[in-house]
């Protein structure tokens, strides 16, 4: 079994600075597990901490049903694909992936059964006698991952592998990952600060911030059901738009009325429970760009979720367009159909989809509903 869990694991580097900070993780066996959040969160010394290449201040750390606090690298039974991908110049890919068999003395014939292996997998055949110079950037990531299939490792570990690709060759790789995965039923752990890779690829997303985990979910579930304002934030392209404002009441019903803006929208029945203690206090709402709605072309709308807003820039991205809107206070973006054609400078009648707001409370910014 090849699960890793991580116990209360705090890092602290010299000068007080707390890299992580008691993490409490679990990795299921065969589980893709992505460790996100932006760049100084302490993804990567989690990771590194993990691998054995960094010594926890506090904490255990096993792999499988073991304690390998106290272990190196080479003992964990794990293999790491860095960055840089850091392969050695003078040696062809054959050797650069067969390099770790024959430091730990494996027979010449299971080196090259291991090593065909690999490269069948990864469609490096044609490529085992060219030096890496010789390489594109997602075929010297590929010989990486080789060198680490061939150790049939029980962990693979990702320290951010795709951020010196371009974007098309980020977007090939990923599919590879996947495929690789799914392949090999192993455990990986994959670093990131890249959504869109953390989305695509894990079975399980971490968020970080920090040197604390956030949360921990199902990619649906953290894009749908935040637990904080930095979470909801993080995930999501164009992030989610946040404004300032109060929770009204007004005869009956239940409004959101932006500090010093232009918008005033009806709460839905099925979240006034939880927000009618926020009355006339200070408030933060969220909602993303694709839930706001170009009212030319929606079949039904009301005065109470419809606002007027000024258009200041359109970026067209071919199947949809973000509108850049100012509300007079907040800058927001709203995410719309491709077809549409919105006037710059002038005002816009957009529709939000109230059923899908978030609202955090304004000093802990931990989601209310």
């Amino acid at each position: 079994m090849a699960q890793v869990s991580l116990k209360n694991v705090t890092k602290v580097f010299p000068g007080n600075v707390v890299a992580v900070s008691d993490v409490n993780l679990g990795v299921k066996n065969k589980e893709f597990m992505v460790l996100l959040g932006p760049s100084g969160c302490g993804k990567s010394t989690t990771l590194r901490i993990i691998a054995g290449l960094e010594e926890a201040t506090r904490g255990d750390v096993y792999i499988g049903d073991k304690l390998v606090n106290d272990l190196p690298p080479k003992d964990r039974n794990i293999a790491m694909v860095f960055q840089n991908y850091a392969l050695y110049p003078h040696m062809n890919v054959y050797n650069n992936m067969a390099f770790g068999l024959k430091l730990r003395k494996y027979p010449k014939s299971e080196i090259d059964q291991r090593v065909r292996e690999a490269s069948g997998i990864l469609g490096l055949d044609k490529l085992l006698d060219r030096k890496p110079r010789e390489l594109s950037g997602g075929q010297r990531q590929r010989v990486a991952v080789g060198r680490a299939i061939v150790r049939k490792p029980l962990v693979f570990l990702f320290d951010e592998p795709l951020s010196n690709l371009d974007a098309k060759m980020r977007a090939e790789m990923r599919t590879e990952l996947n495929r690789l995965h799914i392949r090999l039923q192993t455990t990986m752990i994959y670093v990131t600060h890249d959504q869109t890779e953390a989305m695509t690829l894990g079975s399980r997303i971490v968020v970080m911030n920090d040197g604390v985990i956030q949360q921990i979910d199902t990619p649906t579930t953290i894009y749908d059901r935040p637990v904080n304002k930095f979470v909801a934030g993080f995930i999501g392209s164009p992030p989610m738009n946040f404004l300032n404002g109060k929770i009204i009441k007004k005869d009956s019903s239940v409004y959101f009325l932006e500090t010093g803006g232009r918008i005033k929208v009806k709460v839905v029945n099925e979240m006034v429970p939880k927000l009618s203690p926020y009355a006339d206090k200070d408030i933060i709402f969220g909602i993303r760009g694709e839930d706001i709605y170009d009212k030319l072309f929606v079949s039904e709308s009301s005065p109470d979720n419809t606002v007027t807003l000024a258009c200041e820039v359109v970026e067209p991205l071919g199947s949809e367009v973000y509108l850049h809107l100012s509300t007079g206070k907040h800058q927001i973006i709203a995410k719309v159909g491709g077809h549409d054609n919105p006037p710059i400078n002038q005002d816009m009648d957009l529709v939000f989809d109230m059923s899908k707001v978030h609202f955090f409370d304004k000093d802990t910014e931990k989601i209310i509903v």
